[in-house]
């Protein structure tokens, strides 16, 4: 059968409309109601940042932006929303840092990683080494010496298995040569209340929710898992410039969107994160919660989370360690 030039031209016709139409939706966008997935539930840094930012991209785009809080599973119910969510810009993921561990943790997962793509990172969590003022030990050299004396190492509490904070745990105990058991509580309090009453040995925390301690001289910081010092507690000593240099970690939070959503539409939200990022007002709301923008577009996001999750998951095999 011959396919005419006619009725090749009528076909072509024919998609012109849907085309057309497919063009002005990405342009129009947002052109109803956005929902933000956030992998935590609500009151943590994760959720307030994100309303935070929801806000300012409301005001700018005119447009509303919802947060709905997904938490569970290690992130992975978020994550698995959005995956198979529609790829038309009107889902998109607020996702963590347990993203790029949580295959190497979990084995084989509901979602792909090739279902989401980067848009734009927007902020990390610095974490700091703590321990209670009681404790028998003052500095990082003391810890670590006082975990060589004892048959089991150190206790290090933390937020789960697998989390930023116990990774960041592991990092040290490898390097420093000691022996270290993580121990996993629902949140900071509880891990407070234990270091406090000398039945743990360390954490690494978030400041905010230490930072009461600190100020009232329950807890000491000995130092911070950044590679540089940070703005929010500059007078702590990154773990770097006491001998640890790949002790290296933090919490991070960027935005990703199904991987079907069209770049238009990316692009567009892309520009939206970055601008509300360089707003001085919006900085300080951010730090006032512990944390420090880090804004970068989708190519240099995308990079990072490939970075992330190399360097886990080689940790996270040479430890043997499983997700929950």
């Amino acid at each position: 059968m011959t396919i005419t030039r006619r009725a090749l031209l009528g076909s072509f016709a024919l998609s012109l409309p849907a085309l057309s139409l497919a063009a002005r939706a990405e342009d129009a966008w947002p052109s109803r109601l956005v929902r933000l997935i956030s992998p935590y539930g609500p009151g943590g840094s994760n959720d307030i940042s994100l309303r935070l930012l929801a806000e300012e991209f409301g005001r700018s785009l005119h447009q509303q932006f919802i947060v709905e809080n997904k938490p569970g599973a290690g992130t992975r119910i978020a994550n698995d929303t959005v995956a198979h969510a529609p790829g038309d810009g009107y889902t998109i993921l607020y996702v963590a840092a347990p993203y790029a561990t949580a295959e190497a943790l979990f084995g084989k997962l509901t979602y792909d990683r090739g279902d989401l793509q980067p848009v734009a990172m927007a902020v990390i969590a610095p974490l700091f080494l703590i321990i209670s003022a009681d404790a028998p030990f003052k500095t990082l050299p003391e810890l670590i010496a006082y975990g060589k004396s004892r048959p089991d190492g150190l206790t290090f509490a933390s937020p789960g298995a697998g989390s930023q904070p116990h990774l960041a745990g592991e990092l040290l105990f490898r390097d420093a040569g000691v022996k270290g058991l993580n121990i996993p509580f629902r949140g900071d309090a509880a891990s407070y209340t234990e270091l406090l009453a000398g039945r743990v040995d360390a954490t690494l925390t978030a400041l905010p929710t230490a930072l009461p301690y600190i100020q009232s001289g329950k807890f000491l910081v000995l130092g911070v898992a950044s590679a540089e010092r940070t703005p929010l507690y500059p007078q702590a000593p990154t773990l770097r410039e006491q001998g640890f240099p790949s002790v290296v970690a933090a919490g991070w939070y960027g935005f990703m969107a199904p991987s079907t959503t069209p770049r238009a539409i990316v692009g567009k939200l892309e520009a939206e994160v970055l601008r509300a990022l360089a707003d001085p007002a919006v900085k300080d709301r951010l730090t006032a919660q512990g944390l420090e923008v880090r804004a970068g577009g989708a190519a240099a996001f995308g990079q990072f989370i490939d970075n992330e999750t190399r360097k886990w998951t080689g940790l996270i095999r040479d430890a043997g360690l499983k997700g929950e």
